[in-house]
């Protein structure tokens, strides 16, 4: 039995890469790292994403525990340019996952990509490890264990949030964050 913790990132400033956390989101790191004290973690990987790394540096400062960067868990991108209706083109893409607007990559694309990074995960010999992520590919990963997942479910994501994904005969997920 494997279990990955998946975690979305805790407040930031702004959706730019290199964005800080708030104050607010500099407290939420001290609530997650109190969340998983009792937990037992033997690996922790998160986007290169500044919001994602400082998310989760208290716990891994605190466990003696390497983060494990991985370009394939960054945001998923909607679009390379700038656009004005994102939150009805973002909604369109739950329903259509082929569907892609100019330089973004469509759902399914996204999807796939991190589904890739917990296949590798559940191969390997860890078998309690945390992903550290943001909101829309956390939210394509929901779905893909569970197809009822959808964009309303994404408009409620918090920052922080934490869902637990168990995986051995089947794989089974709940969010786990009060």
């Amino acid at each position: 039995m494997k279990r990955i913790y998946l975690v979305r990132h805790c407040e930031t400033v702004s959706q730019d890469p290199e964005s800080p956390l708030t104050e607010n989101g500099y407290k939420q790191t001290k609530a997650l790292a109190h969340f998983f004290k009792t937990k037992k973690i033997d690996a922790i990987r998160s986007s290169p994403f500044r919001r994602a790394r400082e998310s989760i540096e208290p716990l891994a400062q605190q466990r003696n525990i390497k983060i494990i960067e991985d370009e394939r868990l960054t945001e998923r991108v909607l679009s390379s340019i700038n656009l004005q209706d994102w939150y009805e083109k973002l909604q369109k893409t739950f329903i259509d996952k082929e569907l892609r607007f100019t330089g973004g990559e469509s759902s399914h694309e996204a999807m796939n990509r991190i589904v890739n990074v917990i296949e590798e995960i559940s191969k390997s010999n860890h078998k309690n490890v945390i992903v550290v992520t943001h909101g829309n590919i956390l939210a394509l990963l929901l779905h893909y264990y569970d197809h009822t997942f959808g964009f309303k479910d994404w408009e409620k994501l918090r920052n922080p949030d934490v869902f637990e994904l168990e995986i051995g005969y089947e794989a089974q997920v709940r969010n786990v964050w009060n």
